[in-house]
């Protein structure tokens, strides 16, 4: 065994023990269900911020029966702010096949469970690991840069030559037994999040340094490569707030696919297009524009979208001829009980204070 290679499972291990994560929401039990969500609810998203959302979701769906019978509307709605919306839905979906096809038992073969929605070879991996104690690496953000910076993996972690590279050097720093490994990787993921971070990594604390290829080179915080970011590009649109004579607001479901995927939101105008006009062809009904709210900014990952909300106050009659499945007139200060996108959300809270 390489001399690097040897001993790191040790170190990671003894240092996991004194200074790791025990206390997690999840980690309470070896529950396959809520190891499952919270995996799902971790993948491209912090800890910190994943608690109180995980919190309430198991409370609202404590099971994969309730999960699986409740509405995608439900689901969206404790899941609205926490983002990449389509986790959501391939969890609901998961739930629904796990009912049906394994009833309502969480599958424990790696087979089963990758098959299943929204769950790639790094999740499995992990809910079979901590939930009964399978031998599977969990390879996520956290756990590649660690290695990376350690065995001076180059080349962009995107790329399946690097991947697989990184694969390959965990399974040989895995430990053998499952329990053991149950907690390296645990150990793994805090070690980057805690001592390994992106920026400013903290390497005189960290059970590695004697080993790290990265350390002893000076600049570890320059592995893993990463591409050159492209300044996002932003994009407007005009969002309609049709506004009837109970100051209630038209709001549509959202296609599954695309941003906010399955969110409810208020009809969008193109920018140039007359806000009265897109309102006559898309609900052939006349309208009166209001003074506009002011704009909102809201970033995504690949590119930042400004807002800008117009009123439009319609008649009873007009709003009357409006509706459909994907519509629904609702009174901005009463709790929606549905999937919002987030700046949505901050608009009805401004008109419950202007309507």
């Amino acid at each position: 065994m390489k001399p690097r290679v040897f001993g790191f499972s040790r170190a990671v291990l003894r240092w996991y023990r004194a200074h790791g994560r025990h206390g997690l929401p999840w980690q309470r039990d070896r529950d396959p269900y809520s190891i499952w969500v919270s995996e799902i609810m971790l993948q491209q998203t912090q800890v910190v911020t994943v608690i109180p959302y995980y919190e309430r979701f198991i409370l609202r769906f404590p099971d994969i029966a309730r999960l699986a019978r409740a509405p995608i509307d439900a689901v969206l709605d404790y899941w609205t702010g926490l983002g990449y919306y389509a986790r959501a839905r391939n969890l609901h979906q998961a739930a629904r096949v796990i009912q049906h096809d394994y009833g309502g038992v969480f599958p424990d073969t790696f087979e089963a469970v990758i098959a299943l929605p929204g769950i790639g070879r790094s999740s499995a991996g992990a809910i079979l690991s901590f939930a009964h104690h399978r031998r599977h690496p969990v390879l996520d953000g956290n756990v590649r840069r660690v290695l990376a910076r350690y065995f001076a993996i180059l080349g962009d972690p995107g790329q399946a030559a690097t991947q697989e590279a990184l694969w390959d050097q965990l399974n040989a720093v895995l430990p053998k037994t499952g329990v053991c490994a149950a907690d390296f990787n645990q150990a793994m993921m805090d070690l980057g999040a805690l001592l390994c971070t992106r920026a400013r990594p903290r390497c005189a604390k960290c059970p590695l340094a004697r080993g790290c290829e990265g350390y002893a080179s000076g600049t570890p915080e320059r592995l893993p490569l990463r591409q050159h970011r492209r300044a996002r590009p932003a994009r407007q649109v005009t969002m309609l707030i049709l506004v009837d004579p109970a100051d209630r607001v038209l709001l549509e479901r959202r296609p599954a696919k695309g941003i906010w995927g399955g969110l409810w939101s208020f009809p969008e105008c193109p920018m140039g297009v007359d806000p009265k006009a897109r309102c006559r062809e898309i609900f052939g009904v006349a309208s009166r524009p209001l003074a506009p709210l002011p704009s909102i900014r809201h970033g995504f990952t690949h590119f930042t979208l400004t807002i800008h909300p117009q009123l439009l106050r319609i008649s009873r009659s007009a709003g009357a001829r409006i509706g459909g499945d994907s519509l629904d007139w609702m009174a901005p200060g009463v709790a929606p009980r549905r999937g919002l996108a987030t700046p949505v959300k901050r608009l009805l809270k401004q008109l419950d204070s202007v309507l």
